[in-house]
C-alpha cells in the first residue's frame, strides 16, 4: 500500500473517541486513582460486612424460625446472638451510606476542585483548549458516574441483609421508617450523592479553597440530612384511623401521633392534659374535655415508595440548582 493512501474512515472516526479518553476525565481517573481505590475499599468492606453477617445468621443454631435458641414453644425466649448483633449493624447502615455519600461531596469540594482552583493549576487545562465548563464538568461527571454505581451496588446489599431479618416476630430492628434504615434502601441516597457533588463543586467555585470548601460542603449536607430525617413524615399525607376504643396499628406502620378526638373533629393530644396527672388521668381529662374517640396518625408500608420518591425529587431540584449555580460562578470569575 502507497504511503499517500488515505487512512479509512473507521480509523478517522475512532481517533477522536480515543482523544476523548486521554481529556480531562481521563485526567481525573490519573490524578485521583488513589482516592478512587480508596473509595473501592470501602465499598468492598461494606459488601462484606453485610454477606458476613448473613452467613453467620445462617450458621447461627437457631431452633426455631424466629430465631430462638431455647425450644420451641418454651416459656422462655432467647434469641440468637448472630441475629441480634446483626440488628445491631444494620440498624445504621443507611447512615452509613448517607455518610459515603456526604464524603463524595467533600472530595469533590476539596481536593477535586477547590485544591486546583486554589493552587493554579487548573491553567494548565485551561492552557489546552479545555474550557470552564468543560473542565468542571468533567469534574461532577467522574463522581457522579462512580457514586451512582457504587451506591447502587451498595443499595441492593443492604436490603438483602435486611432481607433476612423479615418476619422475625421478637425482632427490636426499627422498621422501614427508621432514620437509621430509610435512607439506605431507595433512591433517597443517590439524589442525596447527587447533591453531594453538586454543593462540593458550589462550595469550590465559591470560596476556591479546599479547606473551607469541604467544611461549607460538610455543614451544607449536614443540615439537609438533618432536616429531612426530622420532617420526613410530612412529605406525604398521613392516614387518620378512628375508634371509640383503641387503635390498634400494624408492627409495619409509621405511628406518628395519637390522641382523642371530640364530636366535632377536634383533636386532643396528651401533652393537653399533661397538667392533670397529678389529680386524674389523662383519658378521663380528655374525655371532661368532649373527647368520644381515641385517633391514630401514621404511615403505613405502601407509603414507602411515595415517601422515597418524594424526597428523592426535592434531593435532585436542589442538586440541580447548585449545579446551575456553580456554573453560573464559574462563567462570572472565568468566562
Amino acid at each position: 500500500m502507497s504511503t499517500l493512501t488515505p487512512p479509512k474512515p473507521d480509523a478517522v472516526t475512532a481517533a477522536p473517541a480515543r482523544a476523548t479518553l486521554r481529556g480531562p476525565v481521563r485526567v481525573v481517573l490519573r490524578v485521583h486513582r488513589r482516592a478512587l481505590w480508596a473509595a473501592g475499599v470501602l465499598m468492598v468492606t461494606g459488601i462484606a460486612v453485610v454477606v458476613a453477617l448473613r452467613v453467620w445468621m445462617a450458621s447461627a443454631k437457631e431452633l426455631c424460625p424466629d430465631g430462638d435458641i431455647t425450644p420451641c414453644g418454651g416459656p422462655i425466649y432467647q434469641p440468637s446472638y448472630a441475629r441480634t448483633s446483626s440488628e445491631l449493624f444494620l440498624s445504621d447502615g443507611g447512615t452509613v451510606l448517607l455518610l459515603l455519600a456526604g464524603l463524595i461531596g467533600v472530595f469533590v469540594a476539596g481536593p477535586l476542585v477547590a485544591r486546583e482552583l486554589e493552587s493554579g493549576t487548573f491553567r494548565l487545562a485551561w492552557a489546552q483548549s479545555v474550557s470552564p465548563a468543560h473542565w468542571l464538568a468533567a469534574r461532577l461527571a467522574v463522581p457522579t458516574a462512580l457514586a451512582v454505581v457504587g451506591l447502587t451496588v451498595l443499595i441492593a446489599v443492604y436490603r438483602w441483609g435486611l432481607w433476612a431479618l423479615r418476619g422475625y416476630p421478637y425482632s427490636h430492628l426499627i422498621g422501614w421508617y427508621g432514620p437509621g434504615i430509610f435512607p439506605g434502601t431507595g433512591p433517597a441516597v443517590l439524589g442525596f450523592a447527587l447533591l453531594a457533588v453538586a454543593v462540593g463543586a458550589l462550595c469550590a467555585v465559591l470560596v476556591r479553597r479546599t479547606l473551607l470548601a469541604a467544611s461549607l460542603t460538610a455543614l451544607g449536607l449536614g443540615t439537609t440530612a438533618l432536616a429531612l430525617s426530622t420532617w420526613r413524615h410530612l412529605l406525604w399525607p398521613t392516614v387518620l384511623r378512628k375508634d371509640a376504643g383503641a387503635v390498634r396499628l400494624s408492627p409495619s406502620d409509621w405511628e406518628i401521633d395519637m390522641g382523642m378526638m371530640t364530636a366535632s373533629g377536634q383533636r386532643l393530644y396528651w401533652e393537653d392534659c399533661s397538667d392533670a396527672v397529678m389529680t386524674q388521668s389523662v383519658e378521663a381529662c380528655m374525655r371532661d374535655r368532649g373527647a368520644v374517640a381515641r385517633f391514630a396518625e401514621y404511615h403505613p408500608a405502601s407509603h414507602y415508595w411515595p415517601l422515597q420518591l418524594v424526597e428523592t425529587g426535592i434531593l435532585l431540584a436542589l442538586a440541580a440548582l447548585a449545579v446551575f449555580a456553580a456554573f453560573r460562578v464559574l462563567r462570572r470569575l472565568h468566562g
